[in-house]
């Protein structure tokens, strides 16, 4: 009887030795998240483009971002980063009540929710024609930094009636145009 059980297991393992054989040679390609992939689609975005035109003037158009408002995501996240991994220290101790804990856990789910709300915003705002937009949140305020050609009182009143859609009512917005390269 003993012969018969170490058959089975046996078997089994060589089965699935070869399903997950077969599911590695057969899986499609995994995206790559290296660092040299991450750099080199920046490089291609920070290309510059060079047209003529019928007259013969060349024109140049830059492809990328605006390095300014990207930077300014960068330092969010990085205050971001270091006020949940605090939390998590803070919820991972055993020597505190568990009431400390549940909050530390509560503001890392707040501060990934807030991170949501503020990228949605920056996609509706950019949804309505404007080149990019930068939404800030921290607990008071709300400050929201669009690029665009002209400033407009028409066009901030929409962007802010969306947000208190958006965040709630209680919280101040403020609108800034940075004009457009």
């Amino acid at each position: 009887m003993l012969l018969k059980k170490q058959t089975v297991w046996l078997l089994t393992m060589l089965s699935l030795v070869v399903v997950l054989s077969v599911y590695y040679v057969t899986a499609p390609e995994q995206q790559k998240s290296d660092l040299a992939a991450v750099d080199e689609k920046q490089a291609e975005q920070k290309e510059t483009m060079t047209t003529e035109t019928k007259d013969g003037t060349t024109v140049i158009s830059e492809v990328a971002n605006d390095e300014k408002f990207e930077a300014l995501r960068m330092n969010l996240e990085e205050q971001r980063t270091r006020q949940k991994e605090e939390l998590q220290t803070v919820a991972a101790t055993t020597d505190l009540p568990a009431e400390k804990r549940s909050e530390a856990i509560d503001k890392m789910n707040q501060l990934d929710e807030i991170s949501q709300k503020e990228q949605i915003l920056e996609t509706l705002i950019t949804s309505m024609g404007y080149d990019d937009a930068l939404v800030r949140a921290d607990g008071e305020n709300v400050r929201i930094t669009v690029k665009a050609k002209e400033p407009s009182a028409s066009a901030a009143n929409e962007i802010i009636q969306m947000v208190r859609t958006e965040l709630g009512s209680f919280q101040p917005v403020a609108v800034q145009f940075d004009p457009a390269n």
